[in-house]
């Protein structure tokens, strides 16, 4: 019998299966906001999607918790309690299972451990898997662990990188074990993002072939830059003058500054775009570079300056809080 039930997370964020930490994030945040019980008093609909998008966040912003999902699909909680996780390999490991024709967590384990269990003579699929008493699986004699068939060999290992590394790319060399290796890091590395390192994880006894180590991004912070997604965002300032004037400022970017027309009468919180200078993707492509005005009062007054300022208060046309005076809860 099919379980029920099942929730796809990455279809309730709607993100790909392959999506990133950062466009996980960024997608879970504009959801949020769009259905937080405080945007939507009395919205049950709205409260339940809510609920339903900070669950599917909690676990694929968890790499545990992530792989777990992506391994056992709807039964990745049985999974975590039972401590299969770790034993089972890649998702890559069971290929060819249809996770709906089972019923539960147990048959599914079963079934797929019955398919290493049969004894070179042709014996029957083993039943009644015990997940703590693996060992004698497969009849006597067989000389098969099939845990150990099912095991990963590869392995994890953080790399922490600068902000200028990830967005250039660089090299390294590590000592992985015995070896040294220089790893190659590709321009548009994010957090999280992975770099695999082919042929040097662990044994496998029965193969006699290594696994992989895959190198996790560490990604340090930026004093002025953040990702979102492909692209870069940060904050401008700029003063009074400037957001009533307008007119041609420099900004920065990656690549140095560039000049930037400013509109006449922009708003402190108006996002502008700069196309293409953004963050690298792996196929050389940038992303769009999104600056954020915030105008920014000066601090010190001079005599001349405050005179000027208190004249434009005199001279100003309208009050912009005009619309607000009968606002009353």
């Amino acid at each position: 019998m099919a379980a029920t039930g099942f929730k796809d997370y990455y279809a309730v964020l709607g993100v790909g299966r392959t999506a990133g930490v950062d466009e996980i994030k960024q997608s879970f945040r504009k959801l949020a906001r769009k259905y937080h019980p405080d945007v939507n008093p009395g919205d049950k609909n709205a409260e339940a999607r809510f609920k339903e998008v900070s669950e599917a966040y909690e676990v694929l912003s968890d790499p545990d918790k992530r792989k777990k999902y992506d391994q056992f699909g709807q039964y990745w909680q049985q999974a975590e309690r039972a401590g299969a996780g770790a034993g089972y390999g890649t998702p890559g490991d069971f290929g060819g299972f249809d996770f709906s024709n089972y019923g539960s967590f147990d048959e599914f384990i079963n079934e797929l451990l019955g398919r290493f269990g049969n004894s070179a003579a042709g014996g029957p699929r083993a039943r009644g898997y015990s997940y703590g008493a693996p060992s004698g699986f497969g009849g006597p004699g067989a000389g098969f662990d099939p845990t150990m068939a099912a095991q990963s060999f590869d392995q994890e290992a953080n790399i922490n990188l600068t902000f200028s590394e990830a967005f250039h790319g660089t090299q390294k060399r590590l000592r992985i074990g015995n070896d040294e290796v220089e790893v190659r890091i590709p321009p548009g590395a994010k957090q999280g993002s992975k770099v695999r390192l082919k042929g040097k994880g662990q044994m496998n006894p029965y193969s006699k072939q290594r696994g992989d180590v895959y190198l996790v991004v560490q990604l340090a912070p930026h004093a002025l830059f953040k990702i979102e997604g492909d692209n870069l965002v940060c904050d401008l300032p700029i003063t009074p003058d400037e957001a009533v004037l307008g007119g041609k400022i420099d900004v920065p970017t990656p690549d140095g500054p560039v000049t930037m027309n400013l509109p006449a009468g922009v708003k402190s919180g108006q996002t502008l775009r700069l196309r293409g200078k953004g963050w690298p993707s792996p196929k050389g492509s940038r992303g769009d570079l999104l600056i954020t005005v915030v105008i920014t009062p000066p601090t010190k007054l001079s005599d001349d300056l405050r005179q000027l300022y208190e004249k434009i208060r005199d001279l100003r046309p309208d009050n912009p809080r005009q619309a607000l005076t009968n606002t009353r809860l």
